[in-house]
């Protein structure tokens, strides 16, 4: 057996080849050519390495010599005209990501694969290699919605400072209400979860009545007050305040963060919060419920306990509700806000240009 050049490697390199190795998203050829270099280091010959691997001899002593000229950077490239060569120019290229990015088909909201495949007359996979490339996902829409609060900005500034810098002595709570929870009844038993069998549970249901939850969240500790009630009027607001009022700190100011519900800026509520001059409400702009942090908690609780839930009666649902919150105390994890001001109006600033671009008007 001829003499083997010896492969030494630095630890970086180890590292590096290591992970290729262990990747799953990493080309085969540079997976290989890992390989062959780690084992080329413990020694081992080409007619070791090609068995081990299932190459030739010659792709082993390849991939050693190139190692040892290039070192990492000869593992990831290859020599000029080798591999497959290119089929579609970049001319055609574009034209396909121009008429994913500013045009629809004729029967449809938005283009697929296969569709765009067929319009531009070229295989499925170059379409999904080259979203892919692009980061382009035509199949995925997001929502957002723009405050027309003239007071938007002093709102938002009041806001996002009451959760990056809460004042000093004081507790800041993000309110609102949950309504028309509804209790809902399958109409048939639940199918309980097998192997490779999901729960399955009846599409109609039995409507047994409806809760409104109210909930203040505790903006340093993540902990909940919450009660459930029949209605959502002003009534039982002032009587969730009271609650509030018995179950914090005689000696804190507390700050409620709400929105612009009617019932929140009823005149009996005004007159209540003259008598309890602690009390200090904080309004979000309109349409902006994304500033409120207790609809993230809201989020939770329906995703956990509410959607799939099976309620026989409204007390069962408000049993739950309780549980839940009970739980949820016991471990409380408060919800951090990392977004500044600035970092919020950029945002705005942006969607703003595209509607601008785009001719809508706003």
């Amino acid at each position: 057996m001829r003499h083997q050049n010896v492969v030494e490697l630095s630890s970086e390199e180890r590292q590096q080849l290591d992970k290729w190795v262990r990747s799953t998203t990493a080309p085969s050829r540079i997976v290989l050519r890992s390989k062959i270099v780690l084992m080329a280091s413990e020694a081992k010959h080409d007619i070791e390495i090609s068995d081990s691997l299932g190459c030739s001899r010659h792709t082993a002593r390849l991939w050693r010599t190139r190692f040892l000229r290039s070192r990492i950077e000869g593992i990831t490239s290859d020599a000029p005209g080798r591999g497959r060569k290119r089929v579609f120019s970049d001319a055609k290229l574009k034209r396909i990501v121009e008429a994913t990015l500013h045009s629809t088909p004729e029967n449809a909201t938005h283009w697929s694969v296969r569709s765009m495949a067929q319009s531009q007359r070229v295989s499925s996979m170059t379409v999904h290699r080259l979203w892919r490339r692009f980061n382009l996902k035509p199949h995925l829409v997001e929502t957002f919605k723009l405050s027309k609060d003239p007071h938007f900005f002093e709102k938002l500034e009041d806001i996002v400072g009451l959760y990056l810098n809460p004042p000093d002595k004081a507790l800041v709570f993000s309110f609102d209400e949950k309504s028309q929870i509804q209790a809902l009844d399958r109409t048939r038993p639940i199918l309980p979860l097998g192997p490779g069998v999901p729960e399955k549970q009846t599409h109609d249901y039995i409507r047994h009545g409806t809760t409104t939850l109210f909930a203040a969240l505790n903006v340093l500790d993540g902990r909940i007050i919450g009660q459930c009630r029949s209605r959502h009027r002003h009534q039982e607001f002032i009587q969730f305040l009271n609650l509030l009022d018995d179950k914090t700190p005689k000696g804190k100011e507390l700050h409620l963060i709400v929105d612009n519900y009617a019932t929140h800026k009823h005149l009996k509520v005004r007159s209540w919060l003259k008598r309890h001059p602690r009390f200090h409400f904080h309004f979000t702009p309109t349409g902006s419920s994304w500033l409120n942090m207790v609809e993230r908690w809201f989020g939770k609780l329906t995703d956990k306990r509410i959607r799939r839930g099976t309620f026989e009666s409204v007390r069962v649902l408000i049993d739950a509700i309780n549980d839940f919150i009970a739980n949820h105390n016991r471990e409380p994890k408060a919800f951090v806000w990392s977004a500044s001001v600035n970092s919020i109006m950029e945002k705005i600033t942006k969607v703003k240009e595209c509607i601008s671009i785009s001719g809508t008007p706003h």
